[in-house]
């Protein structure tokens, strides 16, 4: 989740670029450190000790928490609300959100795990939105997600059994940081060593829209989009990262409409179906 708006700031307003909307099809997650007020922050650790009353699945989000609300209000912030829109378009629905309490020195670490990964959609996605309320540290824990595991389809926990994996990310986070997961993104919540509670706040989303150039497309030519989409990442085996790049760019092809665009002529080569008959 080491993505930030300090490596590839914002030209756009407040929506992303597509710059970034093309690393989080190659990472499956959007880091944005620091971007709740420090107020809202010491509010969210009152808010989240009490708990957030629950709503039902598939609630439309302006109807899912009330106007004012601290949550109201944390997804209405212009960074959070352009990055939602960017990712799933207007008018989401609530699949459901949780907050997360890690006691001071208590707690397993979670295993590894790939949420709700009965939900196989290789043209459409939910995200996740985690809220961290608090400067996160190494000790405290955070949350552990792998970059690039996205689209590498598993069964829930299947990963569970793996401890670690190379270019993994713990996340260290200054207070008020927002991150946007893909649903299918590998990722844990880490033991708690610390002598502080930890609070994490969480919301997934799911699209009412086609999620097709739903950000500001005005630099989809940008050299940096290829470069973004053809990330490598440490975990990948020597030639199966090939799998990665390839279901990267069935997504980009979605998401933009570009039913052309490939990386090494892999997905030109697989899809390749000739109608016409031979003479």
């Amino acid at each position: 989740m080491e993505d930030t708006e300090k490596e590839i700031p914002n030209t756009s307003g407040e929506l992303l670029g597509s710059v970034r909307m093309a690393r989080f099809v190659a990472r499956g997650s959007l880091r944005l450190d620091a971007v709740v007020p420090a107020g809202m922050n010491a509010e969210a650790l009152r808010v989240l000790a009490d708990g957030v009353p629950p709503v039902p699945y598939g609630t439309p989000l302006d109807q899912a928490f009330p106007q004012g609300s601290f949550v109201a209000r944390l997804l209405g912030l212009p960074r959070v609300a352009g990055a939602l829109r960017s990712l799933v378009g207007p008018g989401p629905t609530v699949d459901h959100h949780a907050v997360h309490i890690r006691e001071p020195r208590g707690g397993e670490a979670q295993p590894l795990h790939a949420d709700a990964i009965i939900d196989v959609r290789p043209d459409a996605f939910d995200v996740q939105l985690m809220y961290y309320p608090q400067e996160v540290t190494l000790e405290m824990g955070g949350t552990l997600s792998v970059p690039g595991s996205h689209l590498r389809r598993v069964n829930e926990s299947d990963t569970g059994r793996y401890q670690n994996l190379a270019g993994q990310d713990r996340l260290v986070c200054p207070a008020g940081t927002v991150v946007f997961l893909h649903h299918g993104l590998w990722h844990g919540g880490r033991r708690n060593d610390s002598d502080i509670v930890r609070y994490m706040f969480k919301v997934r989303f799911n699209p009412t829209v086609r999620q097709r150039l739903l950000w500001d497309a005005t630099d989809l030519d940008d050299p940096r989009v290829r470069t973004e989409l053809d990330a490598h990442f440490p975990w990948y085996e020597q030639a199966a990262g090939r799998l990665e790049r390839y279901n990267r760019v069935l997504l980009w092809r979605e998401l933009t409409g570009d039913s052309a665009f490939d990386l090494d002529h892999w997905v030109t080569r697989v899809t390749n179906r000739p109608r016409k008959a031979a003479a």
